[in-house]
């Protein structure tokens, strides 16, 4: 099956109520689930949590909370980190700058396709962990929220 193809069952999941979605195309067959599963991160701020990375859905990320109270927004996929829409736009956050849930944190490039990244809570950016334009692993921590 087409990855485009693909990318667009995993966009129409995403614009839906649906948990679940299964095509088959003569003897072909994708099927593409939304749950979520998250880990406590029990590990200080400043180290990333590379144990047991969390299943991702397409396009949200996952964020747990550490021991301290912080939230950990980390790669839903293997890609490149951005911080900016485009190269002479602003950042969408900074260090310090009071966010909302559901607000865009960054993009990661993945297969020519950018992927927005978007907060899960409200809370204040205690610190972007990954610099603009370098790759990331699943799993990796990108941002950490103090939760307010």
């Amino acid at each position: 099956m087409d990855l485009r193809k693909i990318k667009k069952l995993i966009e129409m999941l995403q614009e839906s109520d649906l948990n679940e979605i299964e095509v088959k195309e003569g003897e072909e067959s994708v099927r593409i689930n939304r749950k979520k599963e998250s880990i406590i991160n029990t590990a200080s701020p400043s180290v990333p949590n590379t144990a047991s990375a969390p299943k991702h859905d397409s396009d949200r990320i996952h964020e747990t909370m550490d021991s301290e109270g912080y939230e950990k927004i980390v790669s839903p996929m293997v890609g490149t980190f951005y911080r900016k829409p485009a190269p002479d736009k602003e950042p969408f956050i900074e260090v310090g700058q009071m966010i909302k849930k559901g607000d865009t944190v960054c993009i990661i490039e993945a297969m020519k396709m950018m992927n927005q990244v978007k907060s899960e809570y409200d809370g204040k950016v205690i610190s972007i962990n990954i610099g603009d334009g370098e790759p990331i692993e699943f799993g990796q921590e990108l941002i950490s929220i103090e939760k307010s």
